[in-house]
């Protein structure tokens, strides 16, 4: 009976570990690793600024984070940063200043934010920021990270 249970739990893990192997996940990290690596990697950083009030928050994880067709292009083109400007007691470090969460959201969208989510694309490259709020599906989310791949990277 023991060794059953062991096979079993062992052909779950297999099994979880073969879906979770094909790089359909967003790689999120935090805003202060995700800007330094966006800035080591020339890369574009998309933060996703959300509350954990949000329901809209929540149906867009599910709606176009969740999709491999737009999380392969996060994971491959973009650095993914997930942004909750409520939290307090963290300091946030941009462009060798610090700032709360509230004061940080502010300044990374010229104060566009009027509603969450909101995404904002950061080039730190050139210094460059393109803010896009409200929910998005995969349908709807895919033409703006091309648009964004386009207008920064040029391709």
């Amino acid at each position: 009976m023991m060794k059953a249970k062991i096979l079993v739990a062992v052909m779950a893990f297999f099994v979880i570990t073969a879906f979770k192997a094909d790089n359909t996940e967003v790689k999120w990290m935090d805003f202060n690793e995700g800007y330094a690596l966006a800035k080591k990697k020339n890369k574009i950083m998309l933060v996703d600024v959300y509350t954990e009030w949000c329901g809209w928050c929540k149906k867009m994880d599910r709606d176009a984070y969740a999709k491999p067709a737009i999380s392969q292009v996060l994971n491959t083109d973009f650095v993914s940063v997930k942004f909750n400007p409520e939290i307090t007691n963290v300091t946030y470090s941009y462009e060798g200043k610090s700032y709360t969460g509230e004061q940080l959201a502010g300044v990374i969208s010229n104060y566009q934010i009027s509603g969450y989510p909101t995404t904002i694309f950061i080039y730190p490259k050139q210094k460059k920021s393109e803010v896009v709020v409200g929910y998005k599906n995969a349908e709807q989310m895919a033409p703006i990270l091309a648009d964004m791949k386009k207008k920064f990277y040029g391709k």
